[in-house]
Protein backbone atom coordinates (compact mmCIF):
# COMPACT_ATOMS: atom_id res chain seq x y z
CA UNK A 1 0.00 0.00 0.00
CA UNK A 2 1.22 3.51 -0.77
CA UNK A 3 2.87 4.95 2.39
CA UNK A 4 2.70 1.70 4.41
CA UNK A 5 6.19 0.51 5.51
CA UNK A 6 7.19 -2.77 7.21
CA UNK A 7 10.66 -3.44 8.79
CA UNK A 8 12.47 -6.77 8.31
CA UNK A 9 12.56 -9.26 11.23
CA UNK A 10 16.16 -8.21 12.09
CA UNK A 11 15.55 -4.49 11.63
CA UNK A 12 14.11 -1.61 13.58
CA UNK A 13 12.17 1.03 11.61
CA UNK A 14 12.90 4.59 12.76
CA UNK A 15 10.29 7.16 11.72
CA UNK A 16 11.31 10.80 12.07
CA UNK A 17 9.13 13.89 11.58
CA UNK A 18 5.94 14.63 13.37
CA UNK A 19 5.80 13.94 17.01
CA UNK A 20 8.80 12.69 18.92
CA UNK A 21 9.40 9.18 20.11
CA UNK A 22 9.70 7.63 23.55
CA UNK A 23 11.81 9.53 26.08
CA UNK A 24 12.10 12.56 23.87
CA UNK A 25 13.81 10.61 21.09
CA UNK A 26 13.85 12.42 17.70
CA UNK A 27 12.13 9.40 16.06
CA UNK A 28 9.67 6.68 16.76
CA UNK A 29 10.78 3.04 16.87
CA UNK A 30 8.73 0.33 15.13
CA UNK A 31 9.73 -3.38 15.30
CA UNK A 32 7.82 -6.51 14.37
CA UNK A 33 4.95 -4.81 12.48
CA UNK A 34 4.28 -2.25 9.75
CA UNK A 35 3.07 1.33 9.96
CA UNK A 36 1.53 3.91 7.64
CA UNK A 37 4.00 6.68 6.94
CA UNK A 38 2.91 9.93 5.27
CA UNK A 39 5.11 10.68 2.34
CA UNK A 40 7.02 13.93 2.33
CA UNK A 41 5.97 14.65 5.89
CA UNK A 42 7.67 11.60 7.44
CA UNK A 43 11.05 10.02 6.84
CA UNK A 44 11.81 6.35 7.47
CA UNK A 45 15.22 4.78 8.20
CA UNK A 46 16.13 1.18 9.20
CA UNK A 47 18.64 0.07 11.89
CA UNK A 48 19.98 -3.48 11.79
CA UNK A 49 19.36 -5.72 14.79
CA UNK A 50 21.41 -8.58 13.34
CA UNK A 51 24.52 -10.10 14.96
CA UNK A 52 27.73 -8.22 14.20
CA UNK A 53 31.35 -9.15 14.64
CA UNK A 54 34.44 -7.21 15.65
CA UNK A 55 38.02 -8.41 15.70
CA UNK A 56 40.73 -7.25 18.07
CA UNK A 57 44.48 -7.67 17.47
CA UNK A 58 46.37 -5.60 19.98
CA UNK A 59 49.75 -5.58 21.68
CA UNK A 60 49.49 -5.85 25.46
CA UNK A 61 52.05 -5.79 28.23
CA UNK A 62 51.62 -8.23 31.10
CA UNK A 63 52.22 -7.67 34.77
CA UNK A 64 55.71 -9.14 34.26
CA UNK A 65 56.50 -6.75 31.43
CA UNK A 66 56.21 -9.39 28.74
CA UNK A 67 54.78 -8.07 25.48
CA UNK A 68 51.98 -10.20 24.09
CA UNK A 69 49.98 -9.95 20.92
CA UNK A 70 46.39 -10.93 21.69
CA UNK A 71 43.78 -11.69 19.08
CA UNK A 72 40.08 -11.84 20.04
CA UNK A 73 36.67 -11.91 18.37
CA UNK A 74 33.62 -10.12 19.79
CA UNK A 75 30.05 -11.05 18.82
CA UNK A 76 27.62 -8.18 19.50
CA UNK A 77 24.33 -6.63 18.35
CA UNK A 78 21.96 -3.75 19.04
CA UNK A 79 19.75 -4.43 22.00
CA UNK A 80 16.09 -5.36 21.34
CA UNK A 81 14.65 -2.83 23.78
CA UNK A 82 13.60 0.64 22.58
CA UNK A 83 16.20 2.44 24.68
CA UNK A 84 19.08 0.47 23.16
CA UNK A 85 17.67 1.01 19.65
CA UNK A 86 17.37 4.74 20.28
CA UNK A 87 20.95 4.94 21.67
CA UNK A 88 22.38 2.93 18.78
CA UNK A 89 20.29 4.79 16.19
CA UNK A 90 21.48 8.17 17.37
CA UNK A 91 25.13 7.03 17.14
CA UNK A 92 25.33 4.59 14.20
CA UNK A 93 22.22 5.13 12.02
CA UNK A 94 24.09 7.09 9.38
CA UNK A 95 27.15 4.76 9.44
CA UNK A 96 26.31 1.39 10.95
CA UNK A 97 29.74 -0.07 10.14
CA UNK A 98 31.16 2.12 12.86
CA UNK A 99 29.59 -0.21 15.43
CA UNK A 100 32.26 -2.87 14.77
CA UNK A 101 35.10 -0.34 14.74
CA UNK A 102 34.03 1.27 18.00
CA UNK A 103 33.36 -2.06 19.65
CA UNK A 104 36.87 -3.29 18.69
CA UNK A 105 38.47 -0.19 20.14
CA UNK A 106 36.49 -0.41 23.35
CA UNK A 107 37.44 -4.09 23.88
CA UNK A 108 41.06 -3.46 22.95
CA UNK A 109 41.33 -0.86 25.69
CA UNK A 110 39.73 -3.12 28.31
CA UNK A 111 41.83 -6.05 27.15
CA UNK A 112 45.09 -4.11 27.58
CA UNK A 113 44.02 -2.96 31.03
CA UNK A 114 43.13 -6.44 32.28
CA UNK A 115 46.19 -8.17 30.72
CA UNK A 116 48.39 -5.59 32.41
CA UNK A 117 47.16 -6.89 35.78
CA UNK A 118 47.82 -10.57 34.98
CA UNK A 119 50.92 -12.71 34.46
CA UNK A 120 51.63 -14.71 31.34
CA UNK A 121 50.94 -17.95 33.20
CA UNK A 122 47.51 -16.67 34.28
CA UNK A 123 46.70 -15.46 30.80
CA UNK A 124 47.71 -18.79 29.27
CA UNK A 125 46.01 -21.00 31.83
CA UNK A 126 42.97 -18.82 32.57
CA UNK A 127 41.72 -17.53 29.25
CA UNK A 128 38.11 -17.80 30.28
CA UNK A 129 38.80 -15.67 33.32
CA UNK A 130 40.37 -13.02 31.05
CA UNK A 131 37.37 -13.05 28.71
CA UNK A 132 34.90 -12.81 31.59
CA UNK A 133 36.67 -9.83 33.14
CA UNK A 134 36.81 -8.03 29.79
CA UNK A 135 33.09 -8.59 29.27
CA UNK A 136 32.20 -7.42 32.76
CA UNK A 137 34.21 -4.20 32.47
CA UNK A 138 32.91 -3.33 29.00
CA UNK A 139 29.23 -4.21 29.60
CA UNK A 140 28.23 -0.78 31.00
CA UNK A 141 30.09 1.13 28.33
CA UNK A 142 28.59 -0.96 25.55
CA UNK A 143 25.11 -0.46 27.00
CA UNK A 144 25.47 3.30 26.74
CA UNK A 145 25.84 3.05 22.98
CA UNK A 146 22.95 0.57 22.73
CA UNK A 147 25.03 -2.57 22.10
CA UNK A 148 25.13 -5.89 23.93
CA UNK A 149 27.93 -8.49 23.66
CA UNK A 150 26.97 -12.11 23.21
CA UNK A 151 30.48 -13.58 23.45
CA UNK A 152 34.19 -12.83 23.54
CA UNK A 153 36.66 -15.46 22.33
CA UNK A 154 40.46 -15.16 22.82
CA UNK A 155 41.80 -16.65 19.61
CA UNK A 156 45.56 -16.47 20.18
CA UNK A 157 48.25 -15.17 22.49
CA UNK A 158 51.72 -14.64 21.00
CA UNK A 159 54.89 -13.43 22.74
CA UNK A 160 56.77 -12.77 19.49
CA UNK A 161 60.49 -13.52 19.65
CA UNK A 162 60.84 -13.40 23.44
CA UNK A 163 60.35 -17.15 23.75
CA UNK A 164 58.77 -16.78 27.17
CA UNK A 165 55.77 -18.94 26.39
CA UNK A 166 58.02 -21.55 24.78
CA UNK A 167 60.31 -21.53 27.83
CA UNK A 168 57.30 -21.74 30.11
CA UNK A 169 56.00 -24.68 28.21
CA UNK A 170 59.40 -26.41 28.01
CA UNK A 171 59.00 -28.33 31.34
CA UNK A 172 55.55 -29.35 30.32
CA UNK A 173 56.83 -30.36 26.94
CA UNK A 174 59.62 -32.32 28.57
CA UNK A 175 57.17 -33.93 30.96
CA UNK A 176 54.85 -34.71 28.10
CA UNK A 177 57.71 -36.10 26.06
CA UNK A 178 58.87 -38.12 29.05
CA UNK A 179 55.37 -39.42 29.56
CA UNK A 180 55.17 -40.14 25.87
CA UNK A 181 58.49 -42.02 26.01
CA UNK A 182 57.36 -43.88 29.11
CA UNK A 183 54.07 -44.68 27.46
CA UNK A 184 55.93 -45.77 24.35
CA UNK A 185 58.29 -47.93 26.42
CA UNK A 186 55.38 -49.39 28.32
CA UNK A 187 53.61 -50.02 25.07
CA UNK A 188 56.75 -51.69 23.67
CA UNK A 189 57.12 -53.76 26.85
CA UNK A 190 53.46 -54.68 26.76
CA UNK A 191 53.86 -55.58 23.10
CA UNK A 192 56.93 -57.71 23.87
CA UNK A 193 55.16 -59.36 26.79
CA UNK A 194 52.13 -59.97 24.63
CA UNK A 195 54.37 -61.42 21.93
CA UNK A 196 56.15 -63.61 24.47
CA UNK A 197 52.81 -64.69 25.92
CA UNK A 198 51.58 -65.48 22.44
CA UNK A 199 54.77 -67.45 21.76
CA UNK A 200 54.35 -69.35 25.04
CA UNK A 201 50.74 -70.05 24.22
CA UNK A 202 51.73 -71.28 20.78
CA UNK A 203 54.42 -73.50 22.31
CA UNK A 204 51.98 -74.78 24.92
CA UNK A 205 49.41 -75.41 22.24
CA UNK A 206 52.00 -77.22 20.14
CA UNK A 207 53.02 -79.30 23.18
CA UNK A 208 49.43 -80.17 23.99
CA UNK A 209 48.82 -81.00 20.35
CA UNK A 210 51.87 -83.27 20.30
CA UNK A 211 50.75 -84.95 23.53
CA UNK A 212 47.26 -85.47 22.17
CA UNK A 213 48.64 -86.82 18.92
CA UNK A 214 50.97 -89.18 20.81
CA UNK A 215 48.11 -90.36 23.00
CA UNK A 216 45.94 -90.81 19.95
CA UNK A 217 48.69 -92.75 18.17
CA UNK A 218 49.23 -94.93 21.25
CA UNK A 219 45.50 -95.55 21.50
CA UNK A 220 45.32 -96.45 17.82
CA UNK A 221 48.28 -98.84 18.18
CA UNK A 222 46.73 -100.39 21.29
CA UNK A 223 43.42 -100.90 19.52
CA UNK A 224 45.18 -102.33 16.51
CA UNK A 225 47.17 -104.69 18.74
CA UNK A 226 44.00 -105.75 20.51
CA UNK A 227 42.32 -106.27 17.16
CA UNK A 228 45.29 -108.35 15.96
CA UNK A 229 45.20 -110.45 19.13
CA UNK A 230 41.45 -110.76 19.15
CA UNK A 231 41.42 -113.63 16.62
CA UNK A 232 44.00 -115.89 18.34
CA UNK A 233 42.61 -115.06 21.76
CA UNK A 234 39.08 -115.87 20.63
CA UNK A 235 40.28 -119.12 19.06
CA UNK A 236 42.24 -120.03 22.21
CA UNK A 237 39.23 -119.22 24.38
CA UNK A 238 37.03 -121.30 22.11
CA UNK A 239 39.46 -124.25 22.27
CA UNK A 240 39.68 -123.88 26.03
CA UNK A 241 35.91 -123.90 26.29
CA UNK A 242 35.74 -126.97 24.00
CA UNK A 243 38.31 -128.79 26.16
CA UNK A 244 36.44 -127.82 29.30
CA UNK A 245 33.18 -129.05 27.78
CA UNK A 246 34.81 -132.31 26.67
CA UNK A 247 36.35 -132.79 30.10
CA UNK A 248 33.03 -132.16 31.77
CA UNK A 249 31.33 -134.56 29.32
CA UNK A 250 33.93 -137.25 29.99
CA UNK A 251 33.55 -136.76 33.73
CA UNK A 252 29.80 -137.06 33.41
CA UNK A 253 30.21 -140.22 31.26
CA UNK A 254 32.54 -141.72 33.87
CA UNK A 255 30.12 -140.88 36.66
CA UNK A 256 27.25 -142.37 34.65
CA UNK A 257 29.27 -145.51 33.92
CA UNK A 258 30.14 -145.84 37.58
CA UNK A 259 26.48 -145.48 38.50
CA UNK A 260 25.58 -148.07 35.86
CA UNK A 261 28.15 -150.54 37.23
CA UNK A 262 26.87 -149.99 40.72
CA UNK A 263 23.28 -150.52 39.56
CA UNK A 264 24.09 -153.53 37.35
CA UNK A 265 26.66 -155.46 39.43
CA UNK A 266 27.21 -154.17 42.94
CA UNK A 267 23.61 -153.56 43.93
CA UNK A 268 22.27 -156.89 42.55
CA UNK A 269 25.17 -158.79 44.13
CA UNK A 270 24.59 -157.11 47.47
CA UNK A 271 20.86 -157.80 47.18
CA UNK A 272 21.50 -161.46 46.31
CA UNK A 273 23.95 -161.87 49.14
CA UNK A 274 21.48 -160.34 51.54
CA UNK A 275 18.71 -162.60 50.22
CA UNK A 276 20.83 -165.73 50.57
CA UNK A 277 21.86 -164.70 54.06
CA UNK A 278 18.24 -164.17 55.07
CA UNK A 279 17.19 -167.53 53.51
CA UNK A 280 20.04 -169.27 55.22
CA UNK A 281 19.07 -167.79 58.56
CA UNK A 282 15.44 -168.73 58.00
CA UNK A 283 16.36 -172.23 56.95
CA UNK A 284 18.64 -172.61 59.87
CA UNK A 285 15.91 -171.49 62.17
CA UNK A 286 13.52 -173.93 60.56
CA UNK A 287 16.05 -176.73 60.86
CA UNK A 288 16.60 -175.95 64.44
CA UNK A 289 12.91 -176.10 65.14
CA UNK A 290 12.57 -179.32 63.20
CA UNK A 291 15.58 -180.74 64.93
CA UNK A 292 14.11 -179.95 68.28
CA UNK A 293 10.89 -181.57 67.14
CA UNK A 294 12.70 -184.57 65.77
CA UNK A 295 14.74 -185.01 68.90
CA UNK A 296 11.69 -186.45 70.57
CA UNK A 297 10.83 -188.84 67.70
CA UNK A 298 14.20 -190.16 66.90
CA UNK A 299 17.43 -189.10 65.30
CA UNK A 300 17.21 -191.49 62.42
CA UNK A 301 13.94 -190.17 61.06
CA UNK A 302 15.19 -186.57 61.32
CA UNK A 303 18.40 -187.33 59.54
CA UNK A 304 16.53 -189.07 56.83
CA UNK A 305 14.21 -186.13 56.43
CA UNK A 306 17.10 -183.72 56.23
CA UNK A 307 18.73 -185.80 53.58
CA UNK A 308 15.50 -185.88 51.63
CA UNK A 309 15.11 -182.09 51.92
CA UNK A 310 18.61 -181.22 50.80
CA UNK A 311 17.84 -181.26 47.07
CA UNK A 312 14.82 -179.11 47.71
CA UNK A 313 16.93 -176.60 49.67
CA UNK A 314 19.39 -176.39 46.85
CA UNK A 315 16.55 -176.04 44.36
CA UNK A 316 14.96 -173.23 46.36
CA UNK A 317 18.27 -171.43 46.60
CA UNK A 318 18.73 -171.80 42.86
CA UNK A 319 15.19 -170.62 42.24
CA UNK A 320 15.97 -167.44 44.15
CA UNK A 321 18.64 -166.64 41.64
CA UNK A 322 16.21 -166.74 38.73
CA UNK A 323 14.79 -163.27 39.50
CA UNK A 324 18.07 -161.68 40.51
CA UNK A 325 20.13 -159.44 38.19
CA UNK A 326 23.36 -161.49 38.14
CA UNK A 327 26.17 -160.78 35.69
CA UNK A 328 28.25 -163.82 34.83
CA UNK A 329 31.68 -162.56 33.88
CA UNK A 330 33.53 -165.89 33.09
CA UNK A 331 31.03 -167.94 31.10
CA UNK A 332 30.53 -171.64 31.84
CA UNK A 333 33.07 -171.65 34.61
CA UNK A 334 31.09 -168.96 36.29
CA UNK A 335 27.94 -171.01 36.14
CA UNK A 336 29.73 -174.00 37.62
CA UNK A 337 31.00 -171.90 40.44
CA UNK A 338 27.49 -170.64 41.21
CA UNK A 339 26.09 -174.24 41.26
CA UNK A 340 28.89 -175.49 43.50
CA UNK A 341 28.29 -172.55 45.78
CA UNK A 342 24.61 -173.47 46.08
CA UNK A 343 25.36 -177.12 46.90
CA UNK A 344 28.00 -176.06 49.35
CA UNK A 345 25.55 -173.75 51.06
CA UNK A 346 22.99 -176.59 51.29
CA UNK A 347 25.53 -178.94 52.86
CA UNK A 348 26.66 -176.24 55.19
CA UNK A 349 23.09 -175.69 56.30
CA UNK A 350 22.57 -179.45 56.79
CA UNK A 351 25.73 -179.85 58.81
CA UNK A 352 24.76 -176.82 60.93
CA UNK A 353 21.36 -178.36 61.62
CA UNK A 354 22.90 -181.64 62.60
CA UNK A 355 25.26 -180.01 65.04
CA UNK A 356 22.51 -177.92 66.54
CA UNK A 357 20.36 -181.01 66.95
CA UNK A 358 23.14 -183.00 68.61
CA UNK A 359 22.31 -183.95 72.16
CA UNK A 360 24.33 -182.16 74.79
CA UNK A 361 24.80 -185.45 76.69
CA UNK A 362 25.77 -187.55 73.59
CA UNK A 363 29.39 -188.57 73.06
CA UNK A 364 31.50 -188.67 69.99
CA UNK A 365 33.49 -191.69 68.91
CA UNK A 366 36.92 -191.67 67.54
CA UNK A 367 35.77 -191.64 63.96
CA UNK A 368 34.00 -188.34 64.43
CA UNK A 369 30.44 -189.84 64.66
CA UNK A 370 28.01 -189.90 67.56
CA UNK A 371 26.21 -192.82 69.16
CA UNK A 372 23.10 -192.70 71.26
CA UNK A 373 23.41 -192.21 74.97
CA UNK A 374 20.39 -194.32 75.78
CA UNK A 375 17.76 -196.39 74.14
CA UNK A 376 15.30 -193.61 73.58
CA UNK A 377 15.32 -194.07 69.80
CA UNK A 378 18.44 -191.97 68.96
CA UNK A 379 20.63 -193.35 66.15
CA UNK A 380 24.23 -192.77 65.23
CA UNK A 381 25.18 -191.22 61.99
CA UNK A 382 28.65 -192.04 60.72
Amino acid sequence: MFGYRVPAPDQAMLISGGRRGQGGAPFRVVTGHGKFVLPVFRKTRFLTLAMCEAEVADTCVTKQGIVLTVRAVIAFKVGNDTESIVNAGQRFLSDQDQMSVLTGRIFAGHLRAIIGSMTVEEIITERQKLATEVLDTSKAEMAKIGLIVDSLQIQSIDDGDTGYIAAMSAPHKAAIQRQAQIAQAQAAQASAEAEQAATRKQAEYARQTAVVQAEYSAEVERVQAQAAQAGPLAEAHAQQEVLAARTELAQRAADLRQQQLVAEIVKPAEAEAERIRVLALAEAERMRIQAEAAASHGRVALDRMLIDQLPQIVKEAAAGLSGANVNVLNGADGLGEIAASLVGQGLTILDSVRRNLASPDGETDKSGGQRPADEGGRVEIR
